[in-house]
């Protein structure tokens, strides 16, 4: 079933040992030196997801695989683990965290399935922290750009049943940071303004997983949809061989508003 795929794997892997002994830059990586190239080819990769670019995802998950493969290589010429002890250590760990298909535990709807998911990554967790002395929510990676690391505090914290009892609560925390930052804005204290202007962000990501809405997939759009409307703005400029600098801000607003009803009709 899976031949032609595992000779493709096979013929990766023959690939990655070739050019870590004959490609003296490939030679020269370390677990170091890839870091940041790791890190741009998985924003890549949610580039093309987010634009629905099936032969850009096809590409970028090349790309990413590669870095999974060199990595695994670099670690297997030191010793420590393998490509098969990756992919070991990651079925054991998708069959442990999903007991409602290879053991007795229920689960009729994805959200359920998420909160055993998220209470079995906290037991294992227990039990490493016990001897490294880590709270629960040490898993969060400190490179995680900050919204992203603000809904995963919010899901290990209420994983671990620290959470509003009713997400129809969590309106109070948003209007009362609000307020916190109206306060401080008026007061001119620019630290505690951007103190609570940070504490504000983190109530509404807070209330976006409460609502079962992904807060960067949310902003994404909406960064989208001010650049296309800016864009409208700045064709109108060009198109009447007008500086877009020199163009008064009411006409603008009409522009922009022209731009939000071309996009109503095409809903």
């Amino acid at each position: 079933m899976y031949e032609k795929q595992l000779e493709a794997i096979g013929r990766l892997l023959g690939v990655m040992d070739r050019l870590r002994v004959e490609c003296p830059w490939d030679r020269e990586q370390t677990f170091e030196s890839l870091r940041n190239n790791t890190i741009e080819e998985t924003f890549e990769l949610t580039d093309a997801i987010t634009d629905g670019d099936m032969d850009g995802i096809r590409e970028e998950l090349g790309d990413l695989l590669l870095h999974i493969v060199f990595y695994s290589r670099m670690a297997d010429e030191q010793g420590r683990f393998d490509i098969g002890d990756v992919a070991n250590s990651l079925c054991d760990k998708l069959i442990y965290r999903h007991p409602h298909v290879y053991g007795t535990v229920e689960a009729d709807s994805a959200g359920q399935v998420i909160h055993n998911w998220e209470t079995l990554k906290l037991a294992e967790k227990r039990k490493k922290d016990r001897k490294a002395r880590r709270g629960v929510l040490s898993g969060v990676p400190r490179s995680l750009p900050a919204m992203v690391k603000a809904y995963r505090i919010g899901q290990k914290a209420a994983a671990a049943g620290f959470d509003w009892e009713r997400r129809e609560d969590v309106w109070d925390k948003v209007k009362e940071e609000v307020a916190e930052v109206e306060r401080e804005i008026d007061a001119n204290d620019h630290d505690r303004a951007e103190s609570e202007v940070g504490d504000l962000l983190f109530a509404l990501v807070n209330m976006a997983r409460l609502y079962g809405i992904d807060p960067e997939n949310a902003l994404e759009r909406s960064n989208k949809k001010f650049m296309r409307r800016f864009a409208h703005i700045e064709a109108q400029a060009e198109e009447q061989g007008e500086e877009l600098t020199r163009m008064p801000l009411q006409e603008m607003e009409r522009y922009w508003q022209e731009a939000k009803e071309e996009e109503k009709k095409e809903e």
